[in-house]
């Protein structure tokens, strides 16, 4: 299909670009990287008659550390920008390996992180390593500015907390003592797949016992999910594979899975447990190099 006609909006600042979305309403997008909306629009699933480009706002990009802050990521970096971050190679690596699990190299050189999120699409790959780190999203409107934390920001499939004339600007990882983060997905192809299911783990251990962790699941239910019983078999007891197995199982049961062409929910309850068995593995491990 042809993409149905549309006015292009160029805002030379961010408070611009918010009182253009005011102005249009309902009828106006943003367009960041455009992987995602470009792609609706040409499939007929969105036809919005303005199109306010972020394109000129440089204060968007960027991947950069503030002391006493945390790693600050601009809501217009790409992907590919956070999977090479030098940045975050070093201090949240298995956010550049959720980055580098996402689709093809062209749509991660254009698709942007700030677009990820505020699609809320379930089976995202970065909303659940981003959360398990304690994730921020800071969100500017035409009013007032906001940082919530990113378990906050998702309300359903499609949906989010940002309300008319609010723009997401950065995602902002906080300083924290973690000592191992991982995460794992299962796609019906080898690269580049969307998740059937995905598991996110930030776990911080001293001397083989769990001081502190977050479990965070993919695709499995229609937000990222916290495993917070999971999580409770975990907290403050000395690890053992018998310990693992009996979180894996629970993560499984907390899932809230669908039945779609991709797989069915006693399939992708079984997933559950086993990526998380896996990703917990894979965070001691690192924690422990």
């Amino acid at each position: 299909m042809i993409i149905p006609e549309f006015e292009y909006l160029s805002p030379q600042t961010l408070q611009e670009a918010c009182g253009l979305l005011v102005q249009y309403g309902e009828s106006a997008k943003v367009l960041a990287g455009g992987s995602d909306v470009l792609v609706k629009m040409k499939d007929g699933l969105m036809r919005p008659a303005y199109l306010v480009s972020l394109k000129k706002l440089d204060d968007l990009k960027g991947i950069r550390y503030e002391k006493g802050t945390g790693v600050v990521i601009g809501a217009r970096a790409t992907h590919n920008e956070i999977m090479t971050s030098s940045i975050l190679q070093t201090k949240y690596r298995s956010v550049c390996e959720a980055a580098h699990s996402m689709a093809a190299e062209q749509i991660r050189n254009i698709g942007t992180i700030g677009g990820n999120l505020v699609n809320a699409v379930p089976s995202a790959d970065l909303p659940p390593i981003l959360i398990a780190l304690f994730a921020q999203a800071r969100i500017v409107g035409p009013i007032r500015e906001r940082t919530i934390p990113l378990e906050e920001f998702f309300l359903g499939p499609g949906r989010t907390v940002l309300e008319s004339g609010e723009i997401l600007v950065e995602i902002i990882i906080p300083d924290q003592l973690t000592t191992g983060s991982n995460y794992i997905k299962f796609g019906l192809r080898r690269a580049g797949a969307l998740a059937v299911a995905g598991v996110a783990i930030s776990m911080t251990v001293s001397g083989d016992v769990c001081q502190e962790i977050r479990i965070v699941l993919g695709a499995v239910a229609p937000t990222p999910l916290r495993a917070r019983q999971a999580e409770n078999v975990l907290r403050g007891k000395r690890i053992s594979r018998e310990l693992i197995d009996e979180a894996a199982k629970i993560a499984a049961v907390e899932a809230k899975p669908i039945s779609d062409i991709r797989g069915s929910i006693e399939y992708r309850r079984n997933l559950v447990a086993v990526l998380t068995r896996r990703s917990l593995k894979a965070a001691i491990e690192k924690g422990h190099v």
